[in-house]
């Protein structure tokens, strides 16, 4: 039994010592069969695996992405090992555990349930339509990630089985997306549930919520290199009769249970004991200069980390500093806390910022307000007179001239701590104005590709490592994405 045969008999075994400790987490199929045997999966456990694991993935995993994407957008520090936050070239391979994990596992989801011979047969888990519905929104939101962040990667090639694959151009993936996302919202039909939905407990409706609200976010991306097809899309994702998120009630969270399956920091803190990340000073000195009620739930404390400190200076300020704050504060991270992967303050302040483009004719102030508001109430730190209190600070309210720097700010804040939309909304807006570490002149664009793509798919990586030319380099950090034009 190979490896990777290993880790999903592991992870079913670990699972049905939780079962009775978490509603939600309790239908993984027959467990004397092997959910990774793509000739008869077990599609509820494909998918109960990958939702457990969309926390890490799209919020926080030491190493991954995400995490390396909010050192970018100074939403932690690193506190000991600096070297990605003083922008040492990182790297992406294609065998990394995105495409060999989650998308695999998604993929055989469609392909179970699309298969005439198998299709019956992945009934018994739900509507085969349900289940390739669902799968093809996580699927899109994970190639979402990955190409915000690396830029042009395999695609329309990858899943098959193929090693040598041609890296498509962002464009063709974002176009391929939206694309997605519509056919995926309306395929949901009237018949079961799909089994192994941790995330929504079957909830169709919630799921086309999320698929709308994933669309808004990729239009909205393409406000500086096709306007016309963002306001299009934006506008045609906002109408769609199914809605979008836009009450914390259709956040799409994962419910943690504890035990063996730990929320993503408690892990990270209290179980592996690791502490090289902090939240970054950059951060707690903007909520402490507002009176911002979140610091008491993003932070211990207001002792933020510097951030791109060389690893002496790291050190040094942690030995005088030991009471610098870890990322959350501890009410948020415990075993069973829950983490939020998208939100409504998210895609309300995504509106306000649609709505200064003069892509919907919505109310700028109204959703600018509610989507603060959200955010608030999504920590459980609201009450009116704290928030009123600070809407009337100067750097929070609107004023002409000042919208959508102060938009974007909201949406930064309403995004920790998942890195990838907050250097998204960084690189898309320029705000809020970040300095590079100590001593450095520019912030990274983009994650280059690994050296195993160049040992093992050499002639498609090298061309594409050409699209990202800076200053005779080729693959270079600072060159930007598609649609992250100045």
């Amino acid at each position: 039994m190979n490896l990777k045969k290993i880790k999903y008999w592991l992870l079913l075994g670990m699972t049905a010592g939780v079962v009775q400790s978490c509603e939600k987490v309790k239908d993984f199929g027959d467990m004397n069969q092997n959910p990774n045997n793509t000739t008869s999966p077990i599609p509820s456990a494909l998918l109960t695996n990958v939702i457990s694991r969309m926390g890490a993935d799209f919020v926080f995993d030491a190493g991954g992405l995400n995490t390396g994407a909010g050192l970018y957008s100074q939403l932690f520090s690193e506190t000991q090992y600096t070297e990605v936050s003083r922008y040492n070239k990182p790297s992406y391979n294609y065998d990394n555990p995105y495409y060999a994990g989650p998308l695999e596992d998604l993929q055989n989801i469609i392909n179970y349930n699309s298969d005439g011979a198998t299709a019956p047969i992945a009934a018994q888990y739900g509507s085969n339509k349900n289940q390739i519905a669902i799968a093809r929104i996580i699927k899109a939101h994970y190639f979402k990630m990955l190409t915000d962040a690396v830029g042009d990667i395999p695609y329309s090639e990858a899943l098959k089985g193929v090693g040598t694959v041609k890296y498509e151009s962002q464009q063709t993936i974002y176009k391929d997306l939206l694309k997605e996302l519509k056919e995926a919202v309306d395929q949901f039909d009237n018949g079961a549930a799909a089994k192994g939905d941790v995330l929504f407990g079957g909830d169709n409706s919630k799921w086309r919520k999320y698929a709308n609200s994933l669309r808004l976010m990729i239009a909205l991306n393409l406000q500086k290199i096709d306007a016309a097809t963002g306001k299009t899309e934006f506008a045609a994702a906002l109408a769609h009769s199914a809605g979008v998120i836009s009450s914390n009630a259709d956040n799409v969270m994962i419910q943690y249970p504890g035990g063996n399956y730990p929320n993503v920091f408690y892990n990270y803190y209290n179980i592996t004991q690791r502490k090289d990340f902090a939240i970054s000073k950059t951060m707690t000195d903007r909520l402490s200069t507002t009176n911002d009620p979140r610091l008491a739930a993003f932070a211990v404390n207001s002792t933020g980390f510097p951030y791109g400190l060389t690893r002496d200076n790291a050190v040094a300020f942690a030995n005088a500093n030991p009471n610098w704050s870890f990322i959350l504060a501890a009410a948020y991270r415990q075993d069973a806390s829950p983490l939020v992967v998208m939100s409504a303050a998210n895609i309300l302040l995504a509106r306000a910022e649609a709505a200064q483009l003069g892509w919907t004719t919505e109310n700028v102030a109204t959703l600018y307000a509610s989507g603060i508001q959200a955010s608030m109430e999504q920590w459980g730190v609201y009450n009116a007179l704290n928030f009123a209190n600070y809407m009337a600070n100067a750097a929070v309210a609107l004023t002409p001239g000042t919208e959508i720097q102060k938009i974007a700010t909201q949406e930064w804040l309403s995004w920790y701590p998942s890195g990838i939309e907050a250097w998204d909304v960084n690189r898309r807006t320029g705000y809020p104005t970040l300095t590079p570490a100590p001593g450095l002149t520019q912030i990274p664009r983009r994650t280059p590709y690994g050296t195993n793509d160049y040992s093992l798919n050499p002639a498609n990586a090298l061309e594409a490592a050409k699209r990202y030319t800076v200053g005779g380099v080729d693959d270079s950090q600072y060159a930007r994405v598609w649609w992250d034009k100045q």
